[in-house]
């Protein structure tokens, strides 16, 4: 398929990209389970190397020729000013170029762990952009996979997929359920709580015998783990603090404690 230029916004080829929220793109019409939206050239070439299928691109003049050589010509590529896009999205193009994806279905939580020995499970962290930098740390650490419960940010949200240099595209994830579900998913994994509490011991005590299979649970922020997690958990840790300051922003200690016990 040859570029399309933008002449009318209205053109509803477009309406993927027309001020679309994540919600409204996680319900489009017409897919099997919604649409997300791929940043800049390395997070549509990352979406694709995982399997996810582009529906169609908007891209800026000087990155219409990587667009088409990244998804092919099936895929429709629109094109046109900055000026233009900025008013058809709401937002500027600093990457040069976006694409409309399917989302994949989520895979199985079983599946999921089964050959995986370390895991991070996200309990209610509501911010994207602390989930988008949580992948992008753990990722590059080591954990084999990442669930998140049903409060949690979206990870396939913009925000989230762009902090995360769309990471979020190469580490397995799925969402659990309800704790006394999610316990016995994780049978066989020493579930280690990350949280303030007077039964928590140091993370440096616990990385000096790490189990050989672990799942790292990480709450919201202010918030912190439900009483539930902390029920289910086989050991709180905290991270030694100095100078008086008691915990990290979630991101943060995702990235300390995984780097732990890599």
């Amino acid at each position: 398929m040859q570029v399309i230029p933008i002449t009318d916004l209205s053109d509803p080829r477009l309406s993927d990209f027309s001020h679309q929220t994540d919600v409204a793109l996680k319900k489009a019409q017409g897919t099997e389970h919604g649409l997300y939206i791929a940043e800049s050239a390395l997070v549509l070439q990352r979406a694709i190397r995982a399997g996810h299928r582009p529906r169609s691109v908007l891209a800026l003049g000087n990155t219409v020729k990587e667009a088409i050589a990244l998804v092919g010509p099936d895929v429709p590529v629109f094109s046109g000013p900055p000026e233009l896009l900025e008013q058809l999205t709401g937002y500027l193009l600093h990457r040069g170029l976006i694409a409309s994806m399917h989302r994949p279905a989520l895979p199985d939580v079983e599946e999921l762990l089964a050959g995986a020995r370390r895991v991070v499970i996200l309990e209610n962290v509501a911010d994207p952009t602390n989930v988008g930098a949580i992948f992008r740390s753990v990722a590059g650490i080591g954990a084999d996979a990442v669930l998140v419960t049903a409060r949690c940010s979206d990870p396939f949200y913009r925000r989230a997929i762009r902090v995360s240099m769309g990471t979020v595209l190469q580490v397995p994830w799925s969402r659990i359920g309800p704790w006394a579900e999610a316990r016995e998913q994780l049978a066989g994994f020493h579930i280690a709580a990350l949280a303030l509490s007077p039964q928590s011991v140091s993370l440096r005590e616990f990385a000096e015998s790490v189990p050989d299979r672990v799942a790292l649970v990480l709450g919201a922020e202010g918030e912190g783990l439900t009483p539930e997690a902390l029920d289910a958990a086989d050991t709180v840790v905290r991270i030694p603090m100095a100078h008086g300051i008691d915990s990290l922003n979630v991101a943060a200690t995702a990235a300390v404690a995984m780097y732990a016990i890599a």
